[in-house]
């Protein structure tokens, strides 16, 4: 059965980040920790004291989501994670470097272009 678009957009998709406390949640928050190593399953199954049959299964949908590496035996977070931590650290911190000195939006509206003036 069809919605409508202004249902649609009050969707919360939050398909790419866990629930927090849940076994996803758990995993990702402990290989993030040991970014730099890679682990089996029941190494993770130890430290995060997931149940061990759920482990596997949970590993591979965040490995269908790009959130964790596989390879052999070895489990860790992915680079592509990893990144888009990195990203959103960096644009806290350039916010937040805003804040304390707000920028003045007359500095380049003089040279600012209009797209639509620009067409042919």
């Amino acid at each position: 059965m069809p919605i409508s678009a202004d249902r649609f957009e009050k969707i919360d998709d939050s398909e790419g980040q866990p629930r927090p406390e849940t076994n996803a949640a758990k995993i990702l928050e402990f290989l993030e920790e040991n970014a730099n190593e890679a682990f089996t399953q029941t190494e993770i199954a130890q430290a995060t004291e997931v149940k061990r049959g759920s482990v596997g299964p949970t590993l591979v949908r965040l490995r269908e989501r790009g959130r964790v590496d596989h390879r052999g035996r070895y489990w860790r977070i992915s680079d592509h994670d990893r990144s888009i931590d990195a990203a959103t650290a960096h644009a806290s911190e350039v916010a937040k470097s805003h804040e304390e000195s707000p920028f003045e939006y007359d500095e380049w509206q003089e040279y600012a272009v209009d797209p639509r003036e620009q067409r042919e």
